[in-house]
């Protein structure tokens, strides 16, 4: 069974199979490429989140939902590998047959994923703007602790 897994069929080199074979492995890489970028985005964000357990002043990351993110960042390019994957082992089966079927389904849905993160995106920073907007108009209207003492004579 394994050895089945991990030779290479011989196939004859007519027309342009060998180029197709080729140009499907490049793109089953741009897929992993693609989905260890969002892999990796998704754990960089998660450790800003770990750095700012322990140093909150320092980040200002108060009721964040940056796990949320790292998640569907991490889940995001998982599917992205997946389907290259995925990809490669049937265009390597169509084109030992003689046909190709136009990869439709993961261009639209890589497409509608990247756009989903992006509004999400977009939807948290304002969020957080407006979280920061508060606070600096709360801090704004707190008496600062040297008031009393400025207004003693001394």
């Amino acid at each position: 069974m394994f050895a089945r897994l991990f030779t290479n069929p011989s196939l004859k080199n007519t027309g342009s199979l060998a180029r197709d074979l080729l140009a499907s492995e490049r793109t089953f890489l741009a897929w992993t490429r693609t989905g260890l970028g969002f892999i990796a985005l998704g754990v960089a964000l998660e450790k800003v989140e770990a750095f700012a357990a322990l140093a909150p002043s320092l980040l200002q990351l108060q009721n964040s939902n940056t796990k949320l993110a790292a998640g569907t960042l991490v889940a995001s390019g998982s599917l992205c590998v997946a389907h290259g994957t995925n990809r490669y082992f049937q265009t390597m089966k169509d084109l030992e047959k003689g046909v190709f079927r136009p990869n439709k389904v993961g261009v639209i849905g890589l497409a509608v994923g990247c756009l989903g993160i992006a509004f999400a995106g977009t939807l948290l920073v304002l969020e957080n703007e407006g979280n920061e907007s508060h606070r600096w108009k709360d801090k704004s209207t707190q008496t600062s602790y040297a008031e009393p003492f400025a207004s003693r004579n001394l």
